[in-house]
């Protein structure tokens, strides 16, 4: 025989020993199935549970009975009215005590008063200094004498000068007497006022100054 035959028989063997395996194992695996339903299929019939009676309610509460009350003291109404004592003199009035009042406040004290007070105030005095300086002494004039005079004035209520002293002298009375008088003449002023603001006397001073140009 050629060895393909044999392999060909051979083949053919071991199919024929899987198919008969394959039916073996089959019907074994079947008869088991039906020997595990027979053994676990078992009918087991349950007790019925039991049926226990309830006892039955408590019996309701009884209510309390009702406190007992007592009934009311007797109430007495005819009372004897008190004694009345008749009183041949009437008790003397009862004293009258005056009530003391406040003492009516002071008046507010009245404001100061603003008091209107003022010194002397020239009045255009660059217009009456140049005429002073204009009426140069003509001795002073001749001899070449110039210097300053310083006055001390009073100024009237009026606003004119009234007195004139020489404060602080020139050197040369013709001068100094020239600068008093020219004071007198010619210088004008807003006169002081007093505390009521009425006019009143009072003190200036100045320096006149006395140049030849």
């Amino acid at each position: 025989m050629s060895g393909n035959k044999i392999v060909a028989i051979i083949i053919v063997g071991l199919v024929h020993l899987l198919v008969g395996y394959a039916l073996v194992t089959g019907l074994a695996y079947s008869a088991t199935k039906k020997i595990i339903e027979r053994v676990t299929t078992v009918d087991i019939d349950e007790p019925e549970p039991e049926k226990t009676e309830e006892p039955p309610p408590p019996p309701p509460d009884e209510a309390p009975p009702p406190p007992i009350v007592a009934p009311p003291p007797p109430i007495n109404i005819n009372v004897a009215p008190p004694p009345v004592t008749v009183v041949d003199r009437p008790p003397p009035p009862a004293p009258v005590i005056p009530i003391a009042r406040p003492a009516p406040p002071a008046p507010p004290a009245p404001p100061p008063a603003v008091s209107k007070a003022r010194g002397v105030e020239p009045k255009g005095q660059s217009r009456w200094a140049a005429r002073i300086q204009e009426n140069y002494p003509a001795r002073a004039v001749r001899s070449g004498t110039e210097g300053t005079v310083g006055v001390s004035v009073t100024v009237g209520p009026d606003g004119k000068v009234a007195a004139c002293r020489v404060s602080s002298s020139s050197g040369s009375d013709v001068l100094d007497e020239a600068a008093c008088d020219g004071m007198q003449r010619y210088a004008r002023f807003d006169p002081a006022l007093d505390d009521a603001g009425n006019p009143t006397s009072a003190s200036w001073s100045t320096r006149i100054v006395y140049k030849l140009n």
